[in-house]
């Protein structure tokens, strides 16, 4: 087993992540199998209860695992599935630790940070590194590690403390350290700047560990008396001083890391037997950053949402729209719109607001209405579906976004003006409850209660958009997150108005997919297809929207769900022909 740990300095939020996955990418194409692990330094045993202004998404596994968002880059850019066990936390390792502690597995020895929280860090690692994924029998032969956070930080001490002796552990000949640093550039004089490089390495060497590599992160590429000075001072060989310069999407990263010979230069450095070229994997990557820097038309999307003034919040969700973007061969402009915005309430306090959403709004070709918990904003939303469906625009609900478009059907076009959602009506029993909490998870408590993970959904007819879209299959698997569902006793009072709920789960008591009759698009899913959404291989319900916002579902559905030849294809090839060279400084 190789083991290649990806750590950072100067700055949090440097791009660990994507360098991470456009690694494991990399080492992927030459025909190894990958795996990853993502460190977290906080006490939470998991993300689940995670405000998203607090650390963006809560990205979720199959297994049900609620995780950090960077496992969500991970699964995207290598297309391998991983478990709740590849994010480790602080708070999982000392809860590891304390169990066996109150076990007696100690035998009444002091229980301290050095060596039994180190230890077991390194038996974590250890054994989720050999866990084969995607069903493979065979163990991973790579294992890219990210430590998060900044070397530095006192939470984060145990972790490197802990590498500093797994490297010893494993032999050096199958441990590699990449340090992701920042070049700042100071407008004032343009240079850049290398001593806080300097700094973070040295204190990185203080603790014991020595980068085998340097990923700088910069504005603009490298000068080459840069990479000369930080390979002087941080004692790393000036070939292995990487340049990761701002490029105009994240696609180009694996292949800006490939023009740099990094697949050598690892192979070199852990000794890795490669199977095979990685140029046909490179091909699609450069095929897929071209078509996402050059499409000609562009198609605008309205998110509305409770949490759009971070883009981390829905990272998920937007990568979604710009796969399924890709795939049509158009650039997908994201308008994000504060759901509260576009309530009536919110007019007397802030009346600019107001107007301003409405506008952005109703210059969407799209509306796309996310998952969330709280009242908060949740009118607005029900607003935005009650537009979509009234003037034919492409509408896609997701979690809450279903079951707002759900309430506002009720009480609109059923003239039940009770129809409502538990979540946010004191009392629960009155009127029409269109919206229920699921009784098995009203246990009282934040974490780990809802409906997580991986379920299976089955078609009840095939007379159905959604059914087309995902290619006529009987059923399909998509994760899940939420507490609340469709409530089953009012499902025919819908139905009878136009309110298809074409997809149910295998017990047929939970409605996950809903379709709205004699309307060009508007669907809502229970679970989040944004999850296993990847570059090659969009999400149904969001290439659906797309291709609804830009007027070409109908011909997609006729030519049996493939785009026409003059369009472009969900498929990609694997040699270079008509592919320019994409790599270029900004």
């Amino acid at each position: 087993m190789k083991y290649i740990l990806v750590s950072g300095g100067v700055i949090s939020g440097i791009g660990k992540g994507v360098i991470a996955s456009s690694l494991g990418t990399l080492v992927k194409s030459c025909g190894l199998r990958v795996t990853s692990i993502k460190i977290d330094p906080y006490l939470n045993i998991d993300a689940g209860t995670f405000s998203p202004y607090e650390h963006g998404e809560v990205f979720v596994l199959d297994d049900g695992g609620e995780v950090d968002l960077d496992l969500g880059n991970y699964e995207r850019f290598m297309d391998i599935t991983l478990h709740h066990e590849n994010n480790i936390t602080t708070g999982k390792i000392y809860q590891h630790v304390i169990q066996k502690e109150r076990r007696g597995d100690y035998l009444g020895k002091t229980v301290q940070v050095v060596p039994h929280v180190t230890n077991a860090i390194q038996e974590w690692v250890e054994r989720v590194a050999k866990i084969p994924v995607d069903g493979d029998e065979k163990e991973p032969e790579v294992c890219i590690i990210e430590l998060g956070g900044t070397v530095g930080d006192i939470e984060g001490m145990p972790f490197v403390e802990a590498f500093r002796q797994f490297q010893f552990r494993v032999g050096r000949e199958n441990f590699c350290c990449i340090h992701v640093s920042l070049i700042p550039q100071p407008k004032s004089t343009g240079e850049q700047k290398t001593k806080p490089t300097q700094a973070s390495i040295r204190e990185l060497r203080g603790l014991g560990l020595q980068p085998d590599f340097i990923a700088c992160r910069s504005h603009t590429p490298l000068a080459p008396e840069v990479k000369e000075k930080i390979s002087m001072f941080c004692h790393v060989p000036p070939e292995r001083v990487l340049c990761v310069h701002d490029c105009a999407s994240v696609y180009q990263v694996p292949l800006l890391l490939a023009e740099q010979d990094v697949i050598r230069l690892l192979e070199n450095q852990l000794k890795l037997q490669l199977h095979n070229s990685p140029k046909p994997a490179l091909n699609k990557w450069k095929e897929l950053a071209y078509r996402f820097e050059n499409a000609t038309r562009t198609v605008e999307i309205a998110l509305v949402g409770k949490y759009t003034k971070l883009e981390d919040s829905y990272i998920s969700v937007m990568k979604a729209l710009f796969h399924a973007g890709l795939a049509c061969n158009c650039k997908v402009q994201i308008t994000r719109i504060e759901a509260d915005d576009l309530e009536v309430e919110t007019q007397e306090k802030t009346p600019v607001q107001y107007h301003e959403a409405w506008q952005k709004l109703c210059k969407s070709n799209g509306v796309l209405v996310p998952g969330g918990f709280g009242a908060r904003g949740c009118e607005g939303k029900l607003t935005a579906a009650k537009w979509a469906r009234e003037n034919n625009i492409p509408y896609l609900g997701v979690c809450l976004g279903l079951q707002m478009a759900v309430v506002e059907f009720g009480r609109n076009v059923l003239g039940w003006k009770d129809s409502h959602h538990q979540e946010f009506e004191e009392d629960t029993k009155k009127g029409h409850p269109v919206i229920i909490e699921m009784p098995e998870h009203n246990t009282g408590q934040m974490g780990g209660t809802m409906r997580l993970g991986q379920r299976k959904t089955l078609f009840k007819t095939e007379d159905s958009v959604m059914w087309k879209l995902y290619k006529s299959p009987k059923f399909v698997e998509e994760r899940h997150r939420h507490r609340y569902e469709v409530n089953p006793v009012f499902v025919k009072d819908l139905e009878s108005k136009g309110m298809k709920f074409v997809g149910h789960s295998e017990d047929g008591e939970r409605m996950e997919i809903m379709e709205l009759e004699g309307h060009p698009y508007f669907v809502g899913v229970q679970y989040h297809p944004e999850y296993i959404s990847r570059p090659m291989k969009p999400a149904a319900p969001y290439l659906g929207l797309i291709l609804a916002a830009t007027n070409k579902l109908s011909s997609y559905i006729t030519n049996g769900c493939r785009m026409s030849p003059r369009h472009f294809e969900l498929e990609y090839s694997d040699t270079e022909e008509d592919i320019p060279n994409i790599i270029e400084s900004p």
